[in-house]
């Protein structure tokens, strides 16, 4: 429907407005008041009422992000809203939380709070405002139902998965669900999608090592903990690169790592954290089997003792069935729309598309060589917004259409 994209054009001063607003008052995680209560507002503005779906987040979690060194998060905010009625129901997604970093950007709306939105997750919010506007409008002509999903804590890895075990896949039933993911260092204005699978799987493996802190001068009278944190990072690395296909991907890191305060003490405690990206299910069943063996060894070969959390976000996956569906709709708004390989990175869209038929795509807000997503220099190509909107809104439109009971 080539008039939405007229449509965009109209709200695109709220979208930027709303963008603007989000990113200079930026929450990180999952207890995002100020963002949802924004949010809100601006729905309920337009005639459009919103329901929570978090609440309290189950302690076993909560207390993983506390050993992970996060704030304690107690609760989530997330929103979910819909325009239209009936079946079918499509939803469209979007992100609200922001990084535990300052950007240096000298943008005029800057963040001033130490946080910053440099994933775009403002942005995101932002054009499904806008889609919401347009789609608001055009309420009487739609054939079904379009679920607004307004999530927190994505860069935790589960803000989604709160989201679902609250129910908002039902009442009424998703039936498809699509999300963009806004790209500094992709083309303005291009669309780029992959089918089956869209994103890396992440484990994340958190180990707090117990031993036994001395005199540096007096190694036999302690159990040092820097060692056995040595010998894991070692045997770690070691087994990605024996024990998986050299065919296969596996992107490995060690984020955090040591422990100690003075060069003469052997302390009594370290920590070793570790993530891995997987795209292969085969791949990703052994490397989760063979990382705990590796850390329980390594720490009971020198004595010491740990406590280890681990936490899991699935594959994001692309329905390609979906994906013939919606491209026509795409191209409506946008013509340089490229199939490409799955990104490297993850995303927490697959706790939906794990469940419905999904497509994730994204939608280039930059160039080639721009300072990307989670630099604290990155900044996005706001003439870009208006097209975000319109595809979400267009595919919505489009789809219930082809879909209408």
């Amino acid at each position: 429907m080539k008039e939405i994209m007229k449509d965009a054009l109209k709200v695109e001063d709220k979208i930027l407005e709303d963008r603007h607003h989000l990113h200079q008052n930026p929450e990180v995680g999952f207890n995002l008041r100020a963002t949802s209560a924004y949010v809100k507002d601006r729905l309920a503005k337009m005639g459009i009422e919103s329901k929570e779906y978090g609440g309290p987040i189950p302690e076993d979690l909560r207390q993983k992000f506390l050993f992970a060194g996060f704030p304690d998060m107690n609760y989530s905010t997330g929103l979910a809203a819909t325009i239209g009625q009936g079946s079918p129901c499509i939803l469209l997604r979007a992100d609200m939380d922001a990084l535990p970093m300052a950007e240096t950007a000298d943008l005029p709306f800057a963040a001033k709070n130490g946080f910053g939105h440099m994933c775009g997750h403002d942005s995101h919010t932002a054009m499904l405002l806008g889609a919401a506007r347009i789609l608001k409008a055009r309420e009487g002509e739609l054939r079904g139902t379009v679920k607004l999903m307004f999530q927190t804590g994505e860069e935790c890895g589960c803000g989604s998965k709160f989201m679902v075990d609250a129910g908002i896949l039902e009442d009424p039933k998703v039936d498809a669900a699509i999300a963009i993911h806004v790209m500094a260092d992709q083309e303005a204005g291009t669309i780029h999608f992959s089918r089956g699978i869209a994103s890396a799987a992440m484990d994340t493996f958190m180990v707090k090592i117990q031993g036994k802190g001395t005199h540096s001068s007096q190694p036999q009278n302690g159990i040092d903990p820097l060692t056995i944190a040595n010998q894991i990072y070692t045997a770690a690395n070691l087994m990605i690169g024996r024990e998986t296909d050299p065919k296969e991907t596996v992107a490995f890191g060690i984020g955090k790592f040591g422990g100690g305060n003075a060069v003469n003490v052997i302390p009594d405690t370290s920590e070793v954290m570790m993530a891995a990206r997987t795209f292969n299910r085969e791949v990703r069943a052994h490397v989760i089997k063979r990382l705990p063996e590796i850390i329980d060894h390594s720490v009971k070969m020198w004595r010491g003792t740990y406590d280890m959390m681990t936490f899991s976000t699935p594959s994001t996956y692309n329905d390609s069935d979906l994906c013939d569906e919606m491209l026509p709709f795409i191209r409506e708004i946008c013509q340089e729309v490229e199939e490409v390989d799955c990104m490297a990175g993850t995303e927490d869209f697959g706790y939906v598309s794990e469940k419905v038929p999904g497509m994730f795509m994204t939608l280039g807000a930059g160039k080639p060589g721009a300072y990307p997503m989670h630099n604290p220099n990155m900044v996005l190509d706001e003439s870009v917004f208006k097209l975000g909107a319109a595809i979400h809104a267009n595919c919505a439109f489009e789809w219930l259409r082809m879909h209408q009971k």
